[in-house]
């Protein structure tokens, strides 16, 4: 006789009546766990099959598993699973294993696979993949790359604002009047440039020319690519972080997903891709 039983949320097995037993003894199925074998109309806890298993304070193995749920279109309906069912690792749905493909040790439903392929060919990490995060130093390189093709491209703002300053002034304004206001002009030229620099190159591509040079990019938590509305916020926050005297960028060399200021405000991620 097979068992399944669900484990964090999702269905696990088959096992033997022995194995069943053992985990039952080791603690990893508790009396609250759902349990089903074929013949039974539905999942139950294995206190109730099993009367004699006793119940733990312990969090629940089946808080997140919910059997009155519809099933996904082509999923296998809860208390009628055979035993070739398989939990898609993209959608935690599970799926007769004739009906999904298999990459590595686990299985994906033929819902998710046109995107999870579509992940593959863009290099996007997947479920199956952990993000391989970029460090502080890396970043930096791509940050001092990004500097100087920034000041080739905003060669022809220096040649604006220089020529706007040393202009001789209207009637009224003082010669540091006018060189102030051309000043602000120019920075604000600079910053807006900056911004559309960043958050095209970003929302493009996910990488600006300094972050391609070095082999990383912006992504989502999941490492899917981010839209050009994220992307734009991303930059505007990135100003933040350089007007605190540099620590919003600094904080990515101590973060455990090594994110900076703006990465925790527009919710990115910067990872390595070769």
């Amino acid at each position: 006789m097979e068992w399944y039983y669900v484990e964090a949320g999702k269905q696990a097995g088959p096992v033997t009546e022995a194995d069943l037993d053992q985990l039952i003894s080791s603690g990893r199925i508790r009396a609250d766990t759902l349990v089903w074998r074929e013949g039974m109309p539905n999942w139950q806890p294995v206190g109730v099959v099993r009367p004699g298993v006793a119940p733990s304070a312990a969090e629940p193995a089946a808080a997140s598993f919910s059997p009155a749920a519809p099933p996904m279109a082509g999923a296998v309906p809860v208390g009628s699973a055979p035993a070739a069912g398989v939990v898609c690792a993209q959608c935690g749905g599970i799926f007769p294993r004739e009906n999904t493909i298999q990459y590595g040790s686990s299985y994906v439903c033929a819902a998710c696979k046109p995107t999870f392929v579509q992940k593959i060919k863009e290099g996007v990490p997947t479920a199956f993949e952990s993000l391989n995060y970029a460090g502080f130093w890396i970043r930096f390189c791509a940050k001092f790359i990004d500097g100087l093709v920034f000041l080739v491209l905003a060669i022809p703002f220096f040649f604006v604002f220089g020529f706007a300053a040393a202009i001789r002034p209207s009637a009224g304004q003082t010669a540091s009047v006018a060189s102030l206001l051309a000043n602000i002009g120019g920075q604000l030229g600079l910053t807006l440039f900056s911004i559309v620099y960043t958050a095209f190159f970003h929302g493009k591509w996910g990488a600006t020319l300094g972050k391609m040079a070095v082999g990383i990019k912006v992504v989502t938590p999941e490492g899917a690519p981010i839209s050009y509305a994220r992307a734009f916020g991303r930059s505007m926050a990135e100003i933040l972080s350089g007007l605190i005297c540099y620590i919003g960028y600094i904080i990515a060399g101590f973060d455990s997903e090594k994110r900076a200021l703006h990465d925790h405000i527009a919710n990115t991620r910067v990872i390595r891709v070769r």
